[in-house]
């Protein structure tokens, strides 16, 4: 039995060298130890480049004919990374070339994360397609985009009116090319939507194989709650789930990340399909305003400046602000960071304990509150909040089901001083957790940057190395491969990815960024 297999695969393979050498490859990369997204065990292979896509993976001849041959002795080939959490609206047109994806080995981005998106996301593929990005491009539809172009700010339930046009956008969204729906639970106005609406509209995304990705209520004291409301919706829904950026903020939560891959594993044995992202490090990074209560926001800006010029109002505020930092277990605002102030960019890169200083105010939490409503009425500034625990970060990375994401924009350089992991996610995972810590296998980092995302969001031809497919491919240095950004010094890209292709397209050589616009719209599976 098992010779007449071992024959059958060998003439298959066979007939595939015999007809890959028919046609004369664009690239051919020798040499390399091949990766091939699996997780299983590298292999030395060669692989083909044709036409965009991958033509032959094995030991080619050594006359294989070739436009251009790369020689990858030494390092790892492997499929293009898949950044399953990015926000790059607004920045597509600054920096088209994506090099602080690139040089990180993303060949493809899933925007519209968090609830934000391109309402009319047939509109925004259109004008992708005319700019023509760096990197590969794919958009969930964001439910907070969704619920602010019916209903605005409005803290209630929606009339049934309501969720009926919100209920066609998604259904236009998916039908244009979405993978899916997504939500943002602590930011306005997500966080005044109730579960049933949230079932509604994911049912819509359901119907063409779509998920339900969820920046959730709760990342800190109520974050299990907060999981078994992502699991509740995907049930009534009948959807995948995607969870954003697990984790678990404040240190009166640290050590609790058992108990939540324990809710997430039981339901999966449940035959739930349920996946999470992570970036690996212990700060966020989103608003200054998500420090303020939820009910003050409602109705736009004008009506927080009213709200917030009532006496009786602000000390209401201010004291909500403070029991939430001694829930934290801390006295200063010390753990939140600007990254971006466009009013005074002198505070980027400082506390807002450090800002209150600055401004001669005392040093006392009540002062620092007063300094944190001051700039979010001047201004919402983009903060980076240092509250996790680095125990947490390991347990949740070795989670098998657990993607890389950046959870970041396309940078824009020396803009700002931004969370680094925008610039090193996949670098850092590659470098710090794989090559120094051995948290996981280099296998399993690439199986969980490629044909674990490819498979989650639906991209049927990318993810692998196999003939056929998309030529997304990177070619690293597994001993230098290293993130360079810090907290401090944000602003440096990572090193090691030697090669990177996107559709076939040289778009990093030697360590370099071509400056090659090769990418393409990557499209959901109900596209109509």
């Amino acid at each position: 039995m098992w010779r007449v297999v071992l024959f059958w695969m060998g003439t298959v393979l066979l007939a595939q060298s015999s007809t890959a050498q028919q046609q004369r490859a664009d690239l051919l990369i020798r040499n390399g130890r091949v990766l091939d997204g699996t997780g299983n065990a590298w292999f030395y292979a060669d692989v083909a480049v044709q036409a965009g896509r991958i033509q032959a993976v094995g030991r080619l001849p050594k006359d294989y004919p070739a436009d251009t041959v790369l020689d990858a002795h030494g390092l790892i080939v492997a499929p293009g990374f898949i950044d399953v959490h990015t926000h790059i609206e607004d920045d597509e047109v600054r920096q088209p070339t994506a090099d602080n994806f690139i040089y990180d080995g993303v060949t493809t981005v899933i925007t519209g994360n968090c609830g934000s998106s391109r309402p009319d996301l047939r509109r925004y593929f259109t004008f992708l397609d005319s700019l023509h990005l760096s990197v590969n491009v794919a958009s969930l539809i964001g439910h907070g985009s969704v619920r602010k172009a019916v209903m605005g700010r409005a803290n209630r339930a929606p009339t049934e009116t309501e969720l009926g046009q919100m209920e066609r956008l998604v259904e236009q969204a998916m039908q244009a090319g979405a993978v899916g729906i997504s939500t943002g639970l602590i930011y306005i106005p997500g966080t005044y939507t109730r579960t049933p609406e949230l079932v509604r509209l994911a049912q819509v995304a359901g119907r063409y194989r779509g998920l339900y990705a969820t920046h959730m209520r709760d990342e800190g004291d109520s974050v299990k709650q907060a999981i078994k409301e992502a699991l509740l919706i995907g049930r009534e829904a009948n959807l995948p789930v995607e969870i954003s950026h697990l984790k678990l903020g404040g240190q009166q939560n640290w050590g609790h990340a058992a108990d939540l891959l324990a809710l997430l594993e039981t339901a999966r044995q449940s035959g739930q399909e349920v996946t999470i992202d992570q970036y690996p490090y212990t700060a966020s990074s989103t608003s200054l305003s998500t420090l303020l209560p939820d009910a003050v926001q409602a109705d736009g800006r004008d009506s927080l400046q009213a709200r917030l010029a009532r006496p009786k109002v602000r000390a209401t505020v201010e004291e909500a602000m403070l029991t939430r930092l001694r829930q934290k277990k801390l006295r200063h605002f010390g753990y939140a960071v600007v990254a971006s102030f466009p009013p005074n960019p002198s505070y980027n890169g400082l506390s807002i304990e450090a800002i209150n200083q600055r401004m001669g105010r005392p040093h006392k939490a009540r002062a620092e509150v007063s300094t944190i409503l001051d700039l979010v009425l001047q201004h919402d500034a983009g903060m980076v909040f240092h509250g996790m625990g680095e125990p947490d970060v390991q347990q949740i990375m070795r989670y098998p089901f657990n993607m890389v994401a950046s959870d970041a924009s396309i940078r824009v350089w020396q803009e700002g001083v931004p969370h680094p992991r925008g610039y090193g996610s996949n670098a850092r995972v590659l470098g710090h957790y794989v090559r120094e810590l051995h948290v996981i296998s280099l296998e399993e980092a690439v199986r969980r940057m490629t044909s674990l995302p490819a498979q989650t969001f639906g991209l049927t031809d990318r993810g692998l190395l196999r003939p056929g497919l998309a030529a997304d491919l990177v070619v690293f240095d597994p001993k230098e491969v290293a993130e360079r950004s810090t907290f401090t010094q944000p602003h440096q890209y990572s090193v090691g990815m030697r090669y990177v292709l996107v559709n076939g397209q040289l778009t990093v050589r030697e360590g370099q960024h071509t400056k090659r616009r090769a990418g393409q719209v990557l499209y959901g599976p109900g596209r109509q």
